[in-house]
């Protein structure tokens, strides 16, 4: 595997915790305070943070290690995630996925956008408003350490950092007979240079269990001889716990390769605690921090002393540091929490250990999307193949009961489920569509001067990938459509006596074979005098056209058309509902509104959950073979002379417990013959289509219910309007898929457009 196989790995990796990062987020601002959410986005953002130093993304990295400090302050409690922090940071996290965009795609962002964000992160980490970051940041105060100026041969030396033990959190020691395991772990200097921080591994590695750590400074040459851009130290850890060495190597996970790490289980007389010296000696931390600048040394004929000095520290400090977890543990615990007993601890720890065993993620493998597509393909082949070599068999076997049917019955069996498994391999959940829309509906907000709040349901709702890719652009169109038109201003809903805030609420859930995304907002409705009114100054209607409600509501799908007063960065130029339309019905889907004057409006998409199968019913019309979805037939019936009515010229109704539905020719919808057929001698097929009610398509004959491939007829010929695909029989023969839609608009008087010839398409 070459760099470049593993870089795409990374940023297929970035996607995962960019959206758990979201999640996190969301969850904390929705009032979630657990700290397994807190530590989520916090091991999010520090994975991206360690995958992009090694590959030297600079941009990115820095970023993301501010973001990571500001983090690491709610987690260690120093900070309330409030509304105003997780807005800060919610729009830090649109940053980090434009930078990771960007890195992999060569592309820009905002720079200045992205240095605000910093100064506001860096202001909430020491403990400002945001608002603190818009004026100049006042200056930190300097670190209490003792400075080691380097000589004045060299003008670089390295900057004092502040640090600080109380980060290294630990729970009460565990069973005294955990396994102890002995780390070796010695940073080289790339660890730095890539955002990577020793004390931050350790911290992290402190998590896992009891542990003790002593400081190698064997290796720290005089100040003449120091680089400051170098690392000299080795950690040498002893760490009971029952986490296994697995967890323990996972913790360096992004530094293995810049750094020697040794992870042996010790022996029957491991490193005890109370073994190392404590002596508390004054010890410059700062070492710690091998890639800051130094400031200019001081006289050259004050070096000697001061080179005295710093190795006296160094000796003493080697001495004390070795035992930096009971540090840790004096200084950052409260008194009350010192005095817990085993029992707590205990049962802490169970705790801790269900919640992990809950979490444990599914194992998985990474699969290339074009080899999965290559195997859908040919198990359509084998679909066909297999309906083929069946209709031979039936075709020549007259008794029925031979080994060869009973044997076909099996593989037909064999490959249905092959088929479903090879669909459920590519079917995934709509949730990384949805938290895409949680960006759009903050940015249209800040825009508006809105306040909205987007709600989420069913996003775990599977559908075939194919379909997901496709959802991004019309609901994309459409949040915006609901934020900017839909919900009004905080002043204007105060007025109508709602909430200040607007909800939008974006649905997915299966119906009838089919996945239906609703998106339903509580703003104002569609003003329909508005509506038709623009719909006349555009020659889109008449001035006299008498059109119901929901001829009124569609209007907003013709292209080219607008409410807006004026045209702004999110609306006016009739882009948008139109582009919503022709998507939604690309995906063989179709979409209707019901909306509520000053109570909101609903979207309705329904959609196939997959582009690849479908079950359909096999029939004649006309000497022709057309297959009916069967998710939008009812019922089938065998029409009654009685039962027939006529109305109007041409019009024919059928009765159907006593009500009455309209009779459709199919065969004359689609100009397959030029007269309408006696529906006596045919068969009824009752179909629902979405704002189309209820229709009776006229066949001719029913051959049966099979399962079929979906071939796109528009990649293999052209568009025909009427007909949504194409299929292969198990006779060999192409067979064209209804667009149940189409006939039944067609039905309520818009005729389909004549420039092709079915009779020749078929």
């Amino acid at each position: 595997m070459d760099m470049n196989e593993i870089k795409e790995i990374f940023f297929q990796e970035c996607e995962e915790q960019l959206a758990e990062l979201e999640t996190g987020l969301l969850k904390l601002n929705d009032g979630d305070r657990d700290p397994e959410t807190v530590n989520a986005v916090f091991r999010a953002v520090h994975s991206i943070k360690g995958g992009a130093g090694a590959f030297g993304l600079d941009d990115l990295v820095s970023f993301a290690h501010v973001f990571e400090t500001t983090l690491d302050c709610v987690r260690s409690n120093k900070l309330e995630p409030n509304q105003d922090v997780l807005k800060v940071m919610l729009r830090s996290a649109d940053v980090l996925a434009d930078l990771t965009n960007a890195a992999r795609d060569g592309g820009t962002v905002d720079e200045a956008r992205s240095r605000q964000l910093i100064k506001e992160l860096e202001a909430l980490a020491n403990g400002e408003s945001p608002q603190a970051a818009a004026a100049e940041p006042a200056p930190k105060a300097a670190p209490v350490v003792a400075t080691m100026p380097a000589p004045a041969a060299n003008d670089e030396g390295f900057q004092p950092v502040a640090f600080s033990f109380d980060d290294f959190e630990t729970e009460e020691p565990a069973a005294c007979d955990l396994p102890a395991y002995d780390i070796v772990f010695k940073p080289k200097s790339d660890l730095y240079s890539k955002g990577n921080d020793a004390t931050l591994l350790l911290r992290d590695l402190s998590r896992l269990g009891q542990m003790s750590i002593h400081c190698d400074m064997d290796g720290l040459p005089t100040l003449d001889r120091m680089n400051p851009e170098a690392a000299y130290f080795t950690w040498k850890v002893s760490l009971k716990t029952d986490k296994g060495e697995e967890a323990i190597r996972s913790v360096f996970e992004f530094a293995e390769w810049d750094c020697d790490l040794d992870v042996t289980l010790a022996g029957d007389t491991p490193v005890a605690t109370d073994e190392l010296p404590m002596q508390p000696v004054p010890f410059d931390l700062s070492m710690l921090d091998e890639g800051a600048q130094a400031p200019t040394s001081a006289a050259q004929d004050q070096i000697a002393a001061q080179e005295r000095d710093a190795r006296d520290a160094a000796v003493s400090a080697a001495e004390t540091a070795s035992n930096v977890l009971q540090m840790a543990q004096t200084a950052a615990r409260p008194p009350a929490e010192a005095g817990r007993n085993a029992t707590t601890a205990s049962s802490a720890a169970q705790t801790a250990a269900a919640q992990q065993a809950a979490s444990a993620a599914t194992p998985t493998i990474r699969v290339d999307l074009d080899r999965v597509d290559r195997l859908i393909n040919l198990v359509g082949e084998l679909v066909i193949n297999q309906a083929m070599l069946s209709q031979s068999v039936i075709e020549n076997d007259t008794n029925g009961t031979s080994s060869i049917n009973m044997g076909l019955e099996e593989l037909q069996q064999l490959t249905r489920e092959i088929q479903d498994s090879v669909m459920a391999i590519r079917a995934q959940p709509v949730k990384p569509v949805f938290q895409r829309m949680s960006r759009i509906v903050r940015e249209i907000a800040d825009m508006t001067g809105k306040s909205v709040r987007l709600v989420t349901e069913g996003e775990n709702t599977e559908v075939d990938k194919t379909v997901i890719d496709k959802l991004a652009e019309p609901l994309t169109h459409m949040i915006r459509n609901a934020v900017d038109h839909g919900l009004e201003t905080p002043e204007k809903r105060l007025a109508a006596g709602k909430s200040a805030e607007g909800t939008v609420r974006l649905t997915a859930k299966h119906r009838s074979g089919r996945i239906v995304i609703e998106l339903a907002d509580d703003g104002a409705g569609i003003n329909r005098e508005k509506v038709r009114q623009k719909a006349i100054d555009n020659d889109l209607i008449a001035a006299d056209a008498n059109l119901s409600d929901e001829e009124i509501d569609n209007l907003i799908f013709h292209a080219g058309f607008s409410t807006a007063d004026k045209i702004s960065d999110i609306s006016g130029r009739g882009v948008g509902m139109d582009v919503v339309k022709r998507s939604i019905q690309a995906l063989g889907g179709r979409i209707n509104i019901s909306s509520k004057p000053g109570h909101g409006s609903i979207f309705t998409m329904s959609l196939p959950l997959t582009l690849a199968v479908l079950d359909g019913m096999v029939v004649t019309v006309a000497n022709q073979t057309l297959v009916v979805p069967l998710t939008a037939i009812v019922e089938t019936l065998q029409p009654e002379a009685s039962a027939i009515h006529s109305f109007g010229a041409s019009q024919r109704l059928i009765s159907i417990r006593n009500s009455f539905c309209p009779l459709v020719d199919v065969g004359r919808i689609l100009n397959f013959r030029g007269i309408q057929a006696n529906p006596v001698d045919g068969v009824a097929l009752l179909v629902e289509s979405e704002g189309g009610g209820q229709r009776a398509l006229m066949v001719d004959a029913i051959q049966g219910q099979r399962q079929v491939v979906i071939k796109s007829l528009e990649a293999n010929y052209t568009h025909v309007p009427g007909i949504a695909a194409a299929t292969i029989l198990g006779d060999g023969r192409v067979a064209l898929i209804l667009d149940v839609d189409a006939i039944v608009s067609a039905s309520r008087g818009q005729s389909l457009k004549p420039e092709i010839s079915l009779a020749a398409a078929g």
